[in-house]
């Protein structure tokens, strides 16, 4: 099942079962099936409040996280489409700014997923998801409307949507090698594949290879392009409600979309991006079933980072408060250079397989890391005999995994 997708709903969890069969397994990318299927849903991305669109290896969905609380700090509402879950499926579709049913996700994923079938158009796991949320969004009110990019930009699905409002670029970094090209100047190509004629294209600043791109896509297509210290410097007297000092400029992306298109107030800027939340990312674990596994008063956080870039912008906190690592890669990442940017600043380093997805060989990192291994999370915090400062990182995934364990489920 693609991200390991699972409900406890038997609703659900049956048109999630339904995925395998129709779909073709594994992460493709173009713009044909998805506009066949929502052609035969009645176009419903024709038909959403205004958009801000969001692209970026790291950073986007904390960007997303930090509009959607803005134009919520102003007494609106907003749907929001992210990727991937950490729990539940439901996470991934927000109508109007609340987690999507069971009983409405169960009966939209059977509505796409027996159109895509009768017409056998083969749709990705993502693309018959991102159907879903745009045609849940199209059938409920809402003023606007957050899209996160799934897999890179030019032919992610979600850029069907001809028009929105704003599309932003958050950081980039190499991820995704297989479907994006290999360097940092062909990742910024197919990111950049979001801006739209007239469109305004918020950008932070990036390596001048990746600058250079994007300027080429804005020039080409007609997008005007607003590049972070060129053309809008940093607010320092922002205060993001999300920990890490690198969220500063991922709240400056969102202020500076919203503030180019008026949507909302400088007052509910500031209230919204102060009062923001979003899980897994240096997210501090409550007391739960996980937690007491670690020595009393030990501090357990989570951390969604999961490349070399993601990985060295934690690497800045380390440095302020080292910590002990349990760390799970998955098998297709870039373990050594994550562990490059991690290890000098930690105090141990324990590696586990990532439940459900092939993971990178804890032996070997073990071995070439200096660590140890761990069965699982609950083993590796059994491990610990003192109460210690604990981070578990590595992916998405596991951070989700951990949420999990400690019945911690994001709302």
């Amino acid at each position: 099942m693609a991200d390991h997708a699972r409900s406890d709903d038997p609703a659900v969890q049956a048109q999630l079962d339904r995925f395998a069969q129709l779909s073709p397994g594994r992460d493709i990318l173009g713009l044909e099936r998805i506009t066949e299927l929502l052609g035969h849903l009645g176009n419903p991305h024709k038909h959403l409040p205004p958009v801000f669109h969001v692209a970026g290896t790291n950073g986007k969905g904390s960007t997303c996280a930090f509009i959607r609380s803005s134009i919520e700090a102003a007494g609106l509402t907003a749907h929001v489409y992210t990727s991937p879950h950490l729990v539940r499926f439901n996470e991934r579709i927000r109508i109007a700014g609340k987690l999507i049913e069971d009983g409405e996700l169960a009966a939209l994923l059977a509505e796409v997923l027996d159109v895509a079938e009768a017409h056998a158009i083969g749709p990705s796991f993502f693309e018959a998801t991102t159907a879903a949320a745009f045609v849940a969004f199209s059938r409920s009110p809402a003023d606007a409307c957050i899209v996160e990019v799934g897999l890179g930009g030019r032919l992610d699905a979600t850029n069907i949507i001809a028009r929105p409002i704003v599309c932003g670029i958050a950081q980039l970094g190499v991820d995704h090698q297989a479907f994006l090209g290999e360097t940092l100047r062909e990742m910024a190509t197919e990111k950049a594949g979001i801006a739209k004629r007239g469109v305004p294209l918020v950008v932070l600043a990036q390596p001048a290879e990746a600058i250079a791109q994007i300027e080429v896509a804005a020039a080409t297509i007609g997008a005007p392009l607003l590049i972070e210290t060129r053309d809008w410097k940093i607010d320092l007297s922002l205060r993001p409600g999300l920990p890490g000092g690198h969220q500063i400029r991922n709240a400056n992306l969102a202020a500076t979309m919203l503030r180019t298109t008026q949507f909302v107030s400088d007052d509910a800027i500031r209230t919204g991006i102060a009062q923001t939340r979003w899980p897994a990312r240096l997210q501090e674990l409550a007391p739960g079933p996980l937690t007491a596994l670690a020595p009393a008063g030990s501090t357990i956080t989570v951390d969604g980072a999961h490349n070399p870039a993601a990985a060295e912008a934690l690497a800045l906190e380390l440095q302020a408060r080292p910590r002990h690592l349990i760390v799970g890669i998955l098998a297709n990442k870039d373990a050594d250079n994550i562990l490059a940017a991690l290890a000098p600043h930690a105090l141990s380093l324990t590696f586990i397989n990532v439940p459900h997805h092939a993971s990178a060989d804890t032996g070997a990192l073990a071995t070439r890391w200096r660590g140890r291994t761990g069965g699982d999370l609950g083993d590796a915090l059994s491990q610990f005999l003192a109460p210690a400062n604990i981070l578990i990182v590595g992916s998405l995934y596991l951070a989700g995994e951990a949420l999990r364990e400690n019945r911690q489920l994001p709302d």
